[in-house]
């Protein structure tokens, strides 16, 4: 199943992106009287949610219009968004560092959420704005002290994601938190597909940006699976429902680029994220 949040008419929206686009679930659930999570951070606080969702899909669907709806980040409200550095081999590699040792963790915050279709704003005081395709794992269970054979039991589901960074601010202390946080520049979506439905261990994940291929790997080259990254986190913090974990990017970065050659993101462009069996997250730099 790929859940998916949007506003239509000011208001969020529940759905469930299929072959003939975005079935609104919210909408059927008002038609039908039938109870439906208020959106998806909801729906991860509660037992059944899924359930709930797919006994309300069992009516004749309705369509959201989405010339019109306007999407919204997938989760709304995550208590901690966690990524992995240079977890791909080739990644490492480009920019002169070595491969880690054990999972290199670092945050970003909430302000950056960002959703599909969403303008990303680059604002004045930056300039090296880099793209970073990323498979995102969303936390459906509290876990602490996680085997990695057990992690993938607490995963709700996996989502897109590109961890948009500030080069020049990210490079200027040892510390990443300032060039990845900056408003609007954690995209994630456009759905979560649920993690029942899906096998993450050998993706197609790939980045465009104005339609030219600038990211091409696939998630068996990671260095640290997913299930990893969670088990490794977990030893030390506890995971909640709806925390976002970015698993890395593979080469191909404009970091990665001989200084010569590096043309940053600026305004007009139009970045794309698309991963196997998930989908296509879209974002016009603005």
């Amino acid at each position: 199943m790929k859940l998916c949040q949007f506003y239509h008419d000011g208001k969020l929206h529940l759905g469930v992106m299929d072959g003939g686009g975005v079935i609104d679930v919210t909408a059927m659930g008002l038609r039908d009287n039938l109870p439906v999570p208020a959106n998806i951070d909801a729906l991860l606080a509660v037992s059944g949610g899924p359930e709930t969702v797919r006994e309300v899909l069992k009516a004749p669907p309705v369509y959201a219009n989405t010339e019109t709806i306007k999407y919204a980040p997938v989760v709304l409200e995550p208590r901690k968004i966690l990524c992995a550095g240079l977890n791909y081999a080739d990644h490492a590699g480009e920019t002169g560092m070595r491969t880690p040792r054990v999972p290199m963790i670092f945050a970003k915050l909430n302000n950056a959420l960002n959703g599909h279709d969403c303008g990303v704003e680059l604002i004045d005081t930056a300039v090296q704005y880099d793209y970073e395709a990323e498979l995102v794992a969303v936390i459906g269970k509290r876990c602490k002290f996680v085997s990695e054979e057990k992690a993938p039991e607490y995963v709700f589901g996996y989502t897109c994601g590109n961890d948009l960074s500030a080069r020049e601010v990210q490079a200027a202390t040892s510390q990443y938190l300032m060039g990845k946080s900056f408003d609007g520049m954690c995209p994630v979506g456009p759905c979560i597909v649920t993690s029942g439905s899906i096998d993450v261990s050998n993706l197609p994940i790939s980045c465009k940006v104005n339609g030219e291929l600038r990211q091409s790997s696939y998630t068996r080259h990671l260095i640290f699976s997913c299930a990893k990254l969670i088990s490794y986190a977990s030893q030390y913090m506890t995971l909640e429902p709806g925390d976002l974990f970015f698993t890395g990017t593979p080469g191909g970065v404009i970091l990665g680029y001989p200084p010569d050659k590096r043309v940053w993101l600026k305004k007009g462009d139009v970045v794309e994220v698309e991963i196997g069996g998930i989908g296509t997250l879209r974002n016009t730099m603005v």
